[in-house]
């Protein structure tokens, strides 16, 4: 997978280069490339943004950078493209989203600040996302936010293949809890079904433990997920002993 950053502020993101997304890199699973818009401003200043027609407080990004920006991108990385626009008023990341970023060849991620963008960057995108109903200083955190969670979706990127199939959203779900040694420790013990060695008792258990936790905390999952006899079965359970 290849993956271009634009970002005024490319120093952001040397985190990417630590841990299993450093790792990635270094294994050629992924490339990082960050790519600085200012560098393509035309005026002396190298302002990237500038005010707004029609009047208002604060500062747009201007398409110009951009879209050079772009047209540099496409020079060097020709090929189809997933174009993500980090925007609040787009559409919410989820793990589906991750996932489906997880299968592109090329995704570019377009960070913002100030008050936004000049309306005609979006005729460059695919993807307006957003991370959440908050307003944050800039585009860059939601954008490793993304990274973070598309590579652990991309085969080698984790050490064991299972892990992202069995945390939380992965299948709609609330992850159940889990315990290391000692068994006991300071008086709080492992439940001992996780113990017995008995795989279709700890299923189970995991299975149940999941769904109450999703309905206790996250119900609207519940609403959302693609439900098994067996789970629907086991939450008419949950529900009557509650």
């Amino acid at each position: 997978m290849d993956i271009t950053i634009l970002s005024i502020f490319p120093r952001m993101f040397q985190a990417l280069n630590e841990s299993l997304i450093g790792k990635a890199q270094e294994k050629g699973l992924v490339n990082i490339d960050v790519v600085d818009f200012r560098d393509f401003t035309t005026n002396k200043q190298h302002h990237v943004d500038d005010t707004t027609y029609g009047g208002g407080a604060g500062m747009l990004l201007m398409a110009q950078p951009i879209y050079d920006a772009m047209d540099y991108v496409e020079t060097k990385k020709p090929g189809k493209k997933r174009v993500v626009l980090l925007d609040p008023a787009g559409k919410t990341f989820d793990t589906k989203m991750a996932r489906d970023f997880a299968k592109e060849d090329q995704l570019v991620f377009i960070c913002g600040h100030y008050e936004g963008f000049d309306e005609r960057v979006k005729d460059l995108v695919t993807d307006e996302v957003s991370i959440g109903d908050y307003i944050l200083t800039g585009g860059e955190l939601p954008t490793m936010s993304m990274i973070d969670a598309t590579l652990r979706f991309v085969p080698g990127v984790l050490g064991n293949s299972f892990s992202a199939e069995e945390e939380s959203f992965s299948n709609g779900l609330l992850e159940y809890p889990q315990y290391t040694k000692p068994a006991d420790f300071r008086g709080k013990k492992v439940p001992e079904v996780l113990t017995n060695g008995d795989h279709e008792k700890i299923r189970l258990w995991r299975l149940t433990q999941a769904l109450k936790k999703t309905l206790k905390r996250r119900p609207d999952l519940l609403e959302q997920a693609e439900l098994t006899d067996e789970e629907k079965k086991l939450i008419r359970e949950i529900r009557q002993n509650i």
